[in-house]
């Protein structure tokens, strides 16, 4: 089972997003502070601070990690319309800083016009690459052209989703049958507005995304979109927050042919639709082969899900974001945090609520941030209180 261990984050405002390296022995912390935290891991498992400095003039919506073949490299995003990619370096001989590590500010993005609400690195097979979405209903892709420069980025990519964008997930198959993919929610409340997912892809013949795919079922806001690992399969899986969790397979069937070139079209199906939370659900993580999905909701809780033998998702276990376990519930459909299997079959878990969400995106009080390691045996989320997040306490779970 899960075992919780306390971290003073010592934030002086609301988490809003923590992150883990490729290796999760690495995170990354950001507030409404203005400020990025980076945690090392310790032999004995404690995690000491070891960065700490202010990143924008604004809060600070997200923080992500590129991939170790680049190096130590950060991406922030922010309330005041920018994006900024750092990077850790040691100190040289001539330097005050003598064998010390420090992160360097290497460029600003500055392209949106209002708040960059997600920003992604792209998978490592496409190069260093970094994609931002905007309230501004803008997904944008940047290239680095020189991994050794990383003070030069130029916009390769952007498009207009023509609603307001929340977050986008890159697709990370290697498979040269997949052509680069990229998965963008939005919480806008316009009436007009009905489908809030979108899938771009890549077409080669233009050099251009195009719109691939509309998830029409998802009307409510989405707060969190994540594609799951590809380890083999012929499809595709991605995960939506929502007011409930819920999962989707997308499975190719052809290339339709357009003047322009040829987009993949899909047999899309829902898969399974929990609303376990019984409230909003604001983050979905994937393990690192797609196989366990994370989400945290304003419940104040962590839940686990798991397909079993004959493709059935259950809830695996659910952890508390005071740092404590939750014993099984025969009710939802949870044994406990082992991995176990649950009770409650797939058809029952599909009757959620079919209310919508008034108002537009709110971050007070703050979803309950929190990241899956890619070995799924360690998980970081907050502690919540009557008033939203603590500011000072994260918790890990050990496995």
């Amino acid at each position: 089972m899960f075992v919780a261990r306390p971290i003073a984050a010592d934030h002086r405002d609301l988490i809003h997003d923590v992150s883990f390296d490729f290796h999760g022995r690495r995170m990354a912390t950001c507030s409404s502070d203005q400020s990025v935290k980076v945690w090392d891991k310790s032999e004995n498992g404690d995690w000491r601070c070891t960065a700490s400095w202010k990143t924008h003039s604004g809060s600070v919506w997200r923080v992500t990690w590129a991939h170790p073949e680049f190096g130590q490299v950060l991406a922030s995003c922010s309330f005041d319309r920018t994006a900024v990619v750092w990077e850790e370096i040691v100190g040289e001989s001539n330097d005050k800083l003598r064998g010390q590590s420090h992160w360097v500010k290497r460029t600003t993005l500055v392209d949106s016009r209002t708040s960059v609400t997600d920003v992604k690195f792209a998978p490592k097979h496409m190069g260093l690459m970094l994609a931002t979405c905007s309230a501004d209903g803008v997904v944008r892709i940047y290239e680095a052209p020189d991994v050794m420069n990383l003070s030069q980025w130029s916009l390769q990519h952007e498009i207009s989703c023509k609603l307001s964008c929340s977050c986008i997930s890159w697709n990370p198959s290697s498979s040269r049958a997949h052509s680069p993919m990229i998965a963008v929610g939005s919480d806008d409340n316009s009436p007009n507005i009905l489908a809030k997912v979108q899938i771009y892809e890549y077409n080669e013949n233009t050099r251009k995304y195009a719109k691939a795919e509309t998830l029409m079922t998802v009307t409510d806001p989405v707060h969190d979109i994540a594609f799951a690992p590809n380890l083999g399969r012929s499809f595709h899986i991605l995960a939506v927050a929502t007011k409930d969790v819920r999962i989707f397979t997308l499975k190719p069937v052809r290339k339709e042919l357009t003047s322009s070139g040829g987009l993949t079209k899909f047999e899309i199906q829902i898969v399974a639709q929990f609303d376990n939370h019984n409230s909003q659900v604001w983050r979905v993580s994937w393990n690192i082969t797609g196989t366990v999905l994370a989400s945290s909701g304003d419940d104040g809780c962590v839940r686990l899900w798991k397909a079993n033998y004959m493709d059935n998702w259950k809830c695996t276990g659910i952890l508390k974001g005071n740092g404590s376990p939750v014993n099984g519930s025969s009710q939802q459909g949870v044994f406990n945090a082992s991995l176990g299997s649950a009770n409650t079959s797939l058809q029952n878990s599909l009757n959620g609520s079919a209310a919508g969400r008034n108002g537009k995106r709110t971050f007070f009080p703050s979803p309950t941030p929190f990241d899956l390691s890619q070995d799924t045996s360690s998980l970081i989320t907050t502690k919540r209180n009557s008033k939203g997040l603590s500011k000072n306490t994260l918790y890990t779970f050990l496995y």
